[in-house]
């Protein structure tokens, strides 16, 4: 551990509500450093929080118990939309969080979080470790103070929910649609109102009419927060995101005071989990579709080819105006595209699913 990092002292959230500047300063804890995660979900939620607490004890282990971290849920020390903001100021260590929440902040983080019928969950990996992704992320997360880490995905998702069905793509017309990230500005296109919401308010915000209908993440996730007790219409695919994301910033300072021992460990813990959590995603979710069609009576739909068809045209011009936003999201769009375009040449090949889904 660097003499710096034992120096510091640790900001709480009460200095960032009054806006007091600090550098980040891990908690010292009794043998060894404890640092502070903050999360955008309900803790211990089914598969974001739990996977975050996996991290954490991931970290534990392989450090001996020198490196901690504690988990903070969504709202015990800020906002969930204000975490990455907190970090980089120093009110906590590291976020646990989806990089397309930052969007306003750079078009460029939508990357490393999904687009739509963009990269699965293994390809994305694949881009950040052997295609050049990791390294534009850390470039566009220094810029904002950050270092970034990938240690969650949750594979395909799921089309989201709606309390009347969607025939055609005339039914969205006026809808309010929780669908963050370019799905939802896609969906914009066909005449509904794209809203961001946190996902601990979801519910609430689908029962109450405050939302038509809603987008999260696939039955293992929607089963746990009961979005079939306020709508009945489930759809599928999720084109809009094929295998999403979930990622650690790490305050600049922090990641800088740690050892070469302690950013492998936090490193090899990330990976692990990307891994780990995106088997348990897989495993999960068809046991709580089953649940939800057969127990609670969700009647389950796929997409009219109608909005299939649209949404593969917009797709191509939503991604062209995000990209041309910022010039660190243009350097990552192309680094992005080639990689897909390359990454399908494979597919074609490599891909036996279909042959295999054609045996008796």
């Amino acid at each position: 551990m660097s003499t710096n990092l034992t120096r510091r002292r640790f900001l709480n959230a009460t200095s960032l509500a009054a806006g007091t500047a600090a550098l980040a300063t891990p908690a010292l804890a009794q043998g060894g450093t404890e640092l502070k995660m903050l999360t955008c979900w309900p803790k211990n939620f089914p598969g974001l929080g739990t996977s975050a607490e996996r991290f954490a004890q991931r970290v534990a282990a392989a450090s001996e118990g020198k490196l901690r971290i504690k988990v903070f849920g969504a709202g015990e020390v800020v906002a969930p939309f204000e975490v990455l903001d907190a970090v980089a100021a120093g009110a906590g260590d590291l976020t646990h969080d989806t990089p397309y929440y930052w969007f306003g902040k750079d078009p460029a983080f939508v990357y490393f979080a999904v687009v739509p019928f963009g990269l699965t969950a293994d390809e994305h990996f694949t881009w950040l470790k052997f295609g050049g992704g990791q390294a534009l992320w850390d470039e566009l997360g220094a810029a904002h103070g950050v270092k970034p880490l990938a240690n969650l995905n949750t594979g395909a998702q799921m089309g989201g929910w709606f309390k009347e069905p969607i025939n055609s793509a005339a039914d969205l017309q006026g809808l309010r649609i929780r669908y963050p990230g370019l799905g939802g500005q896609m969906l914009a296109r066909l005449g509904a109102t794209p809203v961001n919401i946190p996902g601990g308010e979801l519910f609430t915000a689908l029962q109450s009419g405050t939302i038509d209908g809603l987008e999260w993440i696939a039955p293992w996730n929607d089963l746990a927060f009961g979005f079939h007790r306020a709508a009945k219409h489930y759809y599928y695919p999720g084109f809009h995101e094929m295998g999403h994301t979930i990622s650690s910033h790490v305050n600049a300072d922090v990641w800088a005071g740690l050892s070469d021992s302690e950013q492998a460990i936090m490193q090899s813990a990330a990976d692990a989990e990307y891994v780990t959590s995106l088997a348990e995603y897989n495993a999960r979710n068809l046991d709580a579709l089953n649940t939800l069609v057969n127990k609670h009576d969700v009647e389950l739909h796929e997409w009219p080819s109608e909005i299939v068809a649209e949404m593969q045209r917009i797709a191509p011009e939503v991604l062209a105006e995000s990209a041309a936003r910022s010039e660190m999201a243009t350097k990552v769009h192309q680094s992005w595209t080639a990689f897909r375009d390359a990454q399908r040449q494979w597919g074609e090949i490599g891909d036996y699913a279909n042959a295999r889904l054609k045996q008796d």
